[in-house]
């Protein structure tokens, strides 16, 4: 194969990023998908291995599977890449990215799984497959001299307007729309990197269950008039509880700068709102600041805060850490049946927010600690419980290893990458922590990303072992 040969391919299956892959020599190509036949023009072959890159010219034979995607920047995004995929197909092609990771660990091998007892659950729908994402992440840029807030199109700088997006909750939209035209209206300009002029970087919208707004615009330097901006912003949606100016002059395409982290200002309203998410019918209110980590799916991940208590089962007087806390969302979720709970996050501002959450649900047995996973773990003497939900590089070997000095009775492990999950549960179940379940959640509808959520048990009558 050559860059510009013309191909005739058939595909049968996706690849980790969504894109249709052939059998080996693995060709693989964005917007094809499995058991179809397309056309497409080589673009890349691999030096390193047997792989190439195509692009899709026609397609030949279509899937029973291919659907009319709903947005009108599908393709040009990058970022919902599963649109055109029935949905029903995209649950098992998640789940079946489960199964596979855990068939290339040695411990977990495919020959293995049936005998280890292990069952890899059908992945959870999401109630709503569009319009579920309670947070906007827009970059700002100019497409045909007009200002846009949008999104980098698949490896490159150049931005593609989000307006009109299907994936945002309904505020979302029509709060970045009516922002835009208020900066584009004022003359703000949006920041180039490669001259290292302009203003306006990115705005980060996000949503509560009751349909409010917290807005945070990200900028090289302050906006003129960004208080009259705000106060403008809010005039035009009433649902605009607040506006943070949060500056950030480092270089790369990192949204929120730690070393800026002392540079937001309120321009209008408040800095912070409160959300709720709904657990087993019981509501539980979150205190979220404008960096705050949470779930993106509210509702998919009230479905997987419940499947951890029931999971785990928590009994009355045991201590239950969770080593990942965030906001405290699972913590807190849990320590109505705890009789302690303890939750360590690296986030100072997470902390603060779990902190207060506590205090809004009226919930005394649970404490919030900033500092590194590890360490923090190391003070702890015993856990009857332990939930990780790390970020998707996994843990570290550090933190599984006090984990298992803990020696709880469980562990509820939540995951956002399949990969990182399959290593750390071969690390755990070498050490007489095997997986039982994993059920897949689909968080992020019509992406490639999953979450799933691993429970393991201590092995009966077996000391738990750190080599």
């Amino acid at each position: 194969m050559r860059p510009g040969e013309r191909l005739a391919l058939h595909f049968i299956d996706l690849d980790d990023q969504g894109a249709g892959v052939t059998a080996p020599p693995r060709i693989h190509v964005a917007g094809a998908l499995p058991g179809e036949r397309v056309a497409a023009t080589v673009a890349h072959v691999s030096s390193h291995t047997a792989e190439a890159w195509a692009d899709l010219e026609t397609i030949e034979s279509a899937s029973p599977d291919r659907r009319s995607p709903a947005c009108p920047a599908f393709g040009a995004c990058g970022g919902c890449v599963l649109q055109h995929l029935a949905y029903a197909a995209q649950l098992d092609w998640k789940r079946n990215r489960i199964v596979r990771a855990l068939a290339a660990q040695a411990t977990l091998a495919a020959s293995d799984l049936p005998r280890s007892g292990l069952v890899v659950s059908a992945c959870v729908a999401s109630p709503r497959p569009l319009g579920y994402r309670n947070k906007s992440k827009l970059v700002a840029g100019r497409v045909a001299a007009r200002l846009v807030l949008g999104a980098y199109a698949p490896r490159s700088h150049e931005v593609v307007d989000l307006a009109g997006c299907r994936i945002a909750e309904p505020p979302l939209d029509e709060a970045a729309s009516a922002l835009r035209a208020i900066f584009d209206e004022a003359g703000v300009e949006p920041y180039d990197e490669r001259t290292a002029t302009g203003e306006l970087r990115y705005v980060v919208l996000r949503a509560n269950a009751d349909g409010q707004v917290l807005a945070v615009w990200v900028v090289a330097q302050p906006l003129p008039g960004g208080e009259a901006l705000a106060r403008a912003f809010c005039a035009a949606r009433p649902e605009v509880l607040g506006v943070v100016e949060h500056q950030n002059r480092a270089p790369g395409n990192n949204i929120f700068s730690v070393a800026d982290a002392g540079s937001e200002r309120l321009l209008a309203g408040t800095d912070f709102f409160e959300d709720r998410i709904d657990v087993g019918g019981r509501a539980l209110r979150l205190r979220l600041s404008p960096s705050a980590f949470f779930q993106a799916n509210r509702e998919v991940a009230a479905l997987a805060y419940a499947a951890i208590a029931q999971g785990l089962a928590v009994r009355s007087g045991e201590r239950l850490v969770d080593a990942y806390s965030g906001i405290g969302a699972i913590a807190l979720t849990l320590a109505r049946e705890a009789g302690e709970v303890i939750g360590i996050e690296s986030h100072a501002g997470a902390v603060a927010d779990a902190t207060a959450s506590a205090a809004r649900n009226g919930i005394a047995n649970a404490r919030f600690i900033a500092g590194d996973a590890a360490q923090a773990l190391a003070a702890i003497d015993r856990a009857d419980v332990v939930v990780l939900n790390p970020p998707r590089k996994g843990c570290a070997t550090a933190v599984l290893a006090e984990v298992v000095r803990l020696a709880p009775r469980a562990i509820a492990y939540l995951s956002c990458d399949p990969e990182t999950l399959a290593r750390d549960l071969g690390w755990f179940a070498a050490r007489g922590y095997p997986a039982r379940t994993i059920t897949p959640f689909d968080m992020l509808p019509h992406t490639p990303h999953v979450e799933a959520l691993a429970l393991l048990a201590r092995t009966a009558n077996q000391t738990p072992q750190l080599v």
